[in-house]
């Protein structure tokens, strides 16, 4: 259907489905279990026949979110993972983000992506310093926040010492939705605040299918858990102090966290987070633009590019760009124009993508993500639109702090070398800086992390057959600056500065030292602090 006229029913029908979607991202630090939940999640809406979570990741069969092969080996999420399929009346769009600390730059990505957060809190561990940097991220995207304490199947801390420690360090206030009976390394079930039961789990099939849950009234309960079910109701009530009303607008408004128990690894727990992200999770509506306007969801096609991955099918080297749709009806074979360029750009081969798994998609709605293949000319925070021009926030860069220059071990492959370092660089992989001085045969990579160095070794020598050697700098610090700076630094030691490949010229110090000096003895150079708040160009 055209959407140059947009009738009463097909804006009614695009309000509707934007109401039945609820897109969201699982943050944590590194193992907290991330993989494992997306699969449990799958695995209650009736996606997945089993889970492959057994005991622990190095046992563990092949994730459905996680497809390279560096993830298989090392069982850790590195690329992001866009999963989708129907719970209930909901469409839920899963947005599974890189676990490791190394991998910041692509799971902020991710979050711009999305409406909802859902923060993954290992029982034994509290909040670890990758959680509490991604909970900054959320803040200031002012996104609501769900809050899963997981592994509660072994022994960890104590119920109310989490609770205590959710608030002191991120200022929300802890509203249970669940809470466990039994203490943590002893899960019971959970006393379901909302519907006033006690749900007991038995694992099924070591964890690899859904929990059987039995459900009892409190009375029933007192009587079959004894003291764990006291217990469980009497913390739970200090921490919601009397009031069992949910505070659906508190929790979107950033004040408050609903707060769930779960293993994910034995899957207990998760139908209730399901419930809860169908029940109270923000759904897909107005997106501010780049001046901070929303543009209305029935308003004619709009989207952005948050992330770009190649290599995902060896067979045919293809390039997949993920949009997030804002507005309108995304429709196969629309022909949209790429805000950037003013260029347009067919979209004729648009897939949903579920890990490895692709289906073709004909139609998507606010809050969907669409793969767009054989995008070669999208770049991470492109905006795209049908009719009336948009352009949404940039996604920004972080501030690398790990540089290393890279060579061809091959020179007849030098081509290779330079189109797959440039692919890379365009996926957001590596960020990609040159000089005259070093010349397109030893361009310099900076990465947030070093494992992001293995990462494009990796890719290099299996989907461009380009291997290559990396030669530490000893850089740590970066700085946005001018061209004017380039000859100024020339030859000052423990300093340089190099073109990003966005055109953003970036003075590298070894240390905060060498930085000091330079700014000292010259003053008039511009050196400003690369933030979350510094769009790319």
């Amino acid at each position: 259907m055209s959407q140059d006229v947009l009738t009463p029913a097909r804006i009614s029908e695009i309000h509707k489905e934007a109401g039945r979607r609820r897109t969201f991202a699982v943050i944590s630090h590194p193992d907290a279990g991330k993989s494992t939940l997306t699969e449990a999640l799958a695995l209650h809406a009736k996606v997945i026949g089993t889970a492959g979570a057994s005991s622990g990741k190095a046992n563990r069969k092949e994730t459905v979110s996680d497809w390279m092969q560096m993830e298989k080996d090392r069982g850790i999420s590195i690329s992001s993972a866009a999963l989708q399929f129907s719970y209930r009346d909901t469409v839920i769009n899963l947005l599974d983000t890189p676990g490791h600390a190394d991998f910041s730059e692509d799971t902020y990505r991710v979050l711009a992506a999305v409406d909802c957060a859902v923060m993954l809190v290992d029982a034994a561990k509290g909040l670890e310093t990758q959680t509490m940097k991604l909970f900054e991220v959320c803040k200031q995207r002012n996104l609501p926040i769900i809050t899963v304490i997981n592994k509660w199947d072994r022994p960890g801390l104590d119920a109310l010492a989490l609770m205590d420690e959710i608030t002191e360090r991120t200022g929300l206030q802890p509203m249970p939705l669940t809470w466990a009976v039994g203490i943590s390394g002893d899960f019971r079930g959970v006393w379901d605040l909302r519907n006033d039961r006690f749900a007991r789990f038995q694992r099924n099939n070591a964890g690899a299918q859904i929990a059987i849950t039995e459900y009892f009234t409190p009375e029933e309960a007192a009587e079959d858990q004894g003291s764990n079910w006291s217990d469980a109701v009497d913390e739970a009530g200090l921490v919601i102090e009397s009031n069992l009303d949910f505070d659906v607008e508190a929790f979107h408004g950033g004040k408050a966290t609903p707060i769930l128990f779960s293993s994910a690894a034995l899957n207990f727990g998760v139908k209730e987070l399901l419930d809860a992200l169908v029940d109270f999770a923000p759904p897909a509506a107005p997106r501010p633009d780049i001046d901070g306007k929303p543009r209305p969801v029935e308003s004619p096609f709009s989207g952005f590019v948050f992330k770009v991955q190649a290599g995902m099918n060896k067979a045919h080297r293809d390039h997949v760009a993920f949009i997030r749709v804002c507005s309108g009806v995304f429709e196969r074979g629309m022909v949209v124009t790429q805000t950037r360029t003013g260029k347009s750009f067919a979209t004729k081969y648009a897939q949903q993508v579920f890990g490895r798994e692709r289906e073709v998609i004909d139609e998507a709605y606010p809050g969907d993500v669409v793969g767009l293949v054989n995008a070669s000319s999208l770049r991470v925070g492109d905006s795209l639109f049908l009719e009336n021009p948009v352009e949404y926030p940039a996604i920004p860069l972080f501030a690398p702090e790990h540089f290393q220059v890279a060579r061809s071990k091959d020179p007849s492959k030098f081509k290779q070398f330079r189109r797959g370092i440039e692919q890379l660089e365009h996926e957001g992989v590596i960020q990609l800086l040159r000089s005259d001085l070093r010349g397109d045969q030893a361009p310099v990579l900076a990465a947030v992390g070093p494992m992001q160095f293995e990462v494009v070794e990796d890719r290099m020598a299996h989907d461009f057959s380009a291997p290559m050697r990396l030669e530490r700098l000893p850089y740590s610090l970066a700085r946005i600056s001018t061209a004017d700076a380039m000859p100024a630094l020339a030859n000052v030691p423990g300093a340089e500065v190099l073109l990003r490949s966005d055109g953003e010229y970036l003075a590298l110090f070894n240390d905060v030292w060498a930085l000091r000096r330079i700014e000292k003895n010259h003053p008039d150079l511009t050196l400003l602090p690369i933030g979350t708040h510094n769009p790319a160009k």
